[in-house]
């Protein structure tokens, strides 16, 4: 049973808190069984805004986790807490996964965590994030960066974003869909896209591209094209993509590239069909092809894939 662990010191956004005890501190075994161990790791009680927090164990005890989650820091202009950075560093020192939300990449710059990383945090921070940590890659335009065993992400929604990517990797696209359902948020929101999108996503009947994504989601195996989406849209090319990128923060093709991916996905951890059989069937091709693309977004091949997160 994978640990994780929440690390918590005075100071701390209560939301982004709240969030990683909602995905990892549930009791969401009739999902997947084990689930996580978690815990929250603190020296002594935590004032959080108008909340008062008890944690279970000292914050030496991060270091016996293999996912540290580090909410986000709520005064930005000092420096955080000295022994949660320490505490953070000696984590990350004996293994642990680290992972920060929105300005709790503060709290790993400080660790030097970031050092020679790609690492984002909420927009409004950006800047100074950068300008306190410029051996950092500091990138104002992403959902989150995962860097392996360092992990950051942008504000508020954005945090909910990268603890169901780490629920991804560990447990499968299709395990992280059911839990996204149970919160009724969206499950395919990747790192790479917009933090800022200018019109959020509506209800489908508010939107001139309420009918079209789900059109598009149950032809995923047909050679859809930009002129495709535009002609059932019954609109420009133009002003389909000017309507993608307000509602989606991304390109049509970029779009449809990952929900190809992420019907791959859900295949191979649900379905004995063949790469070949699902290559047809998410609009790839070829066996080939889907192996090239799915590697590239995924990081392992198809196969592997399905070894891990087969039950």
């Amino acid at each position: 049973m994978p640990a994780v662990a929440l690390a918590v010191t005075d100071g701390m956004l209560h939301y982004e808190l709240s969030v990683a005890v909602e995905v990892f501190g549930a009791d969401l075994t009739h999902i997947v069984d084990p689930w996580y161990d978690f815990m929250v790791c603190g020296n002594g009680p935590v004032r959080v805004d108008r909340f008062r927090l008890e944690p279970d164990h000292g914050l030496d005890h991060l270091a016996h986790a293999d996912t540290v989650i580090v909410p986000g820091w709520a005064d930005t202009d000092r420096e955080p807490p000295a022994d949660l950075v320490e505490a953070v560093r000696a984590a990350h020192t004996a293994g642990a996964r680290v992972a920060s939300l929105c300005t709790g990449a503060f709290v790993l710059g400080a660790a030097g965590l970031l050092d020679g990383r790609r690492a984002t945090t909420h927009w409004a921070h950006t800047r100074e994030l950068a300008r306190r940590h410029p051996k950092a890659t500091v990138d104002p335009d992403v959902l989150y960066v995962d860097n392996g065993d360092v992990l950051t992400s942008a504000g508020k929604a954005a945090a909910m974003d990268l603890c169901l990517h780490l629920v991804r990797l560990d447990h499968g696209s299709a395990n992280a869909n059911k839990i996204a359902r149970r919160l009724v948020i969206p499950p395919h929101r990747d790192g790479g896209q917009a933090q800022f999108i200018s019109t959020p996503v509506p209800e489908p009947d508010n939107h001139p591209l309420g009918e079209l994504f789900p059109w598009a989601l149950e032809r995923l195996d047909q050679p859809l094209t930009v002129e495709h989406l535009a002609r059932q849209a019954r609109m420009s090319s133009r002003h389909l993509a000017r309507h993608f990128k307000h509602l989606t923060g991304t390109t049509p093709l970029q779009w449809l590239h990952t929900q190809r991916i992420r019907h791959a996905q859900e295949l191979l951890e649900t379905t004995d069909a063949t790469v070949d059989t699902i290559a047809t069937a998410t609009g790839m091709g070829t066996a080939t092809t889907l192996r090239r693309h799915f590697h590239r977004s995924v990081g392992v091949p198809p196969d592997t894939y399905r070894r891990t997160f087969r039950p």
